[in-house]
């Protein structure tokens, strides 16, 4: 079995803080994804949700919100 995709964590570590947040991140948009009447934020390599997720996390695309951003926009 070849992989025709490489995708390592290592790729991730200046765009996201922990894997788990990876993760997450990641297959929270591969649901958006899923739907039918959704589209890519870049081009991708893969039909795959999770991998298309993945390329527009590598490439600055998606955005989240931690806990504690919302908590200090709440104290704000």
């Amino acid at each position: 079995m070849s992989n025709k995709y490489p995708v390592s964590v290592e790729d991730f570590k200046d765009k996201i803080d922990s894997l788990y947040r990876l993760v997450i991140v990641a297959s929270q948009r591969a649901r958006q994804l899923a739907r039918p009447d959704s589209r890519a934020l870049v081009p991708t390599r893969s039909r795959r949700p999770t991998m298309t997720a993945l390329d527009e996390i590598l490439q600055g695309k998606v955005k989240y919100k931690t806990g504690l951003q919302d908590e200090d926009e709440y104290i704000e």
